[in-house]
């Protein structure tokens, strides 16, 4: 199964159709503004960040006030103005303070008995290698989990889109800062995004999405043709060649710079694997829709561009937009389970807003390809059991 999954992977398929469908920002029409993005990674510890109405009074930031203080002479630093920045869904929080030289800095604080902060460190020094804005680490103590880092602003991708920024200047300046860190790729750097790690998040479809949040149940033969699919989208991933992946890149974690565009966050989930899942991350993620005319052309200049830089990716771009599908759709039931799981296990209701989008991006894809076609009738009784309706390009939601 696999084999064949590799072989209709890289087939060449005609290019998707044009829809006309205009940018949909959140589903509330305002851009949510965070350091970083909730994390997406297929983990099972509870996301529970404390709310920001304690911050005053909670230990650990009185903790990262004194190693401020401890440090303030030498980076010109004011602890007084520590104000949140954001959270995000692990137990990583960000705050903001005011600096002499630098205008405003970043404090992250990870308490170690529930984050650990060395990949962050790693990864920011391996992309800000490539060429890459990253945050700079100006000075870190990872025993207590605390980071002091250089501050992107606070303009993500998705409210500069908001704000009526053009996307054209701003998705192929992150097109250029995604080949220059899948180029810049050393094997056994990062992780392996391996077939275990795979399959456990696309699992999250049927446990969280499905049985959770639809109360649907499956058969048995709906179960086992579920994973063919499964099968045949781990295949795909694994039969592209290695490269970085940050596995969240996309509106929420790309900030608007001046100077260095995109500043890039929320990477500290880099993997190696395949080169198409940060550019489907990238021009399907969850809170932004483009036609796919618009897809297809950002994925021709992010082809050129890979191929001057030597990317392994395919000679012809016809492969590379059905892998791109294809790795695609495995993000989407991906993040369908996930946002799910951010509802029912952590009280996260707003996620539930894009879920229609992110359905639409599945949709769209099971009905290009034959291989699908069980997952398609799957999602037809989701659709006529659950009540719900998925609607496709161009069409209202509810």
């Amino acid at each position: 199964m696999c084999q064949r999954a590799q072989e209709n992977c890289l087939s060449s398929p005609a290019l998707a159709r044009t829809h006309t469908q205009v940018v949909r920002l959140d589903s509330l029409g305002q851009p949510r503004i965070m350091m970083g993005s909730e994390d997406l990674c297929c983990n099972d510890r509870f996301t529970n960040p404390m709310s920001q109405e304690s911050v005053a009074s909670d230990s650990r930031r009185s903790e990262l006030i004194a190693w401020l203080q401890s440090m303030a002479g030498s980076f010109g630093l004011h602890p007084e103005t520590l104000r949140p920045a954001s959270s995000d869904a692990s137990f990583r929080r960000y705050f903001r303070l005011d600096a002499k030289h630098a205008g405003t800095l970043i404090a992250m604080d990870a308490p170690p008995d529930r984050e650990d902060s060395r990949p962050f460190v790693k990864v920011a020094r391996l992309f800000g290698a490539a060429g890459v804005t990253t945050p700079q680490i100006i000075a870190e103590d990872l025993p207590r989990g605390f980071l002091l880092l250089s501050d992107l602003g606070q303009t993500t991708y998705l409210q500069a889109l908001e704000a009526g920024a053009s996307a054209e200047p701003l998705y192929l300046d992150a097109l250029d800062s995604l080949v220059r860190i899948q180029a810049a790729t050393h094997a056994a750097a990062l992780p392996a995004y391996d077939r275990a790690r795979l399959l456990a998040e696309v699992r999250l479809f049927p446990d969280w999405y499905v049985a959770r949040h639809l109360q649907v149940g499956l058969e048995q033969d709906e179960r086992i043709a579920l994973e063919r699919v499964f099968e045949a989208l781990i295949a795909c991933a694994l039969a592209q060649p290695p490269v970085y992946v940050h596995r969240d890149y996309h509106s929420r974690n790309l900030m608007h710079l001046e100077r260095g565009n995109p500043g890039v966050l929320d990477f500290q989930d880099a993997v190696l694997g395949p080169a198409t899942y940060d550019l489907v991350s990238l021009l399907r993620d969850a809170y932004v829709e483009w036609p796919d005319g618009q897809q297809v052309d950002w994925v021709a200049r992010y082809w050129e561009l890979a191929r001057a830089a030597g990317v392994p990716v395919p000679a012809d771009l016809a492969e590379l937009w059905r892998a791109m599908e294809w790795v695609g759709l495995q993000r989407s039931l991906k993040v369908l389970g996930i946002f799910a799981r951010l509802y029912h296990r952590d009280g996260k209701e707003r996620y539930l807003a894009d879920l229609p989008l992110v359905m639409r991006h599945t949709r769209r894809v099971v009905e290009r390809y034959p291989a699908f076609d069980d997952l398609r009738r799957l999602l037809d009784k989701l659709e006529e059991k659950s009540g719900s309706r998925f609607p496709l390009a161009g069409e209202p939601e509810g």
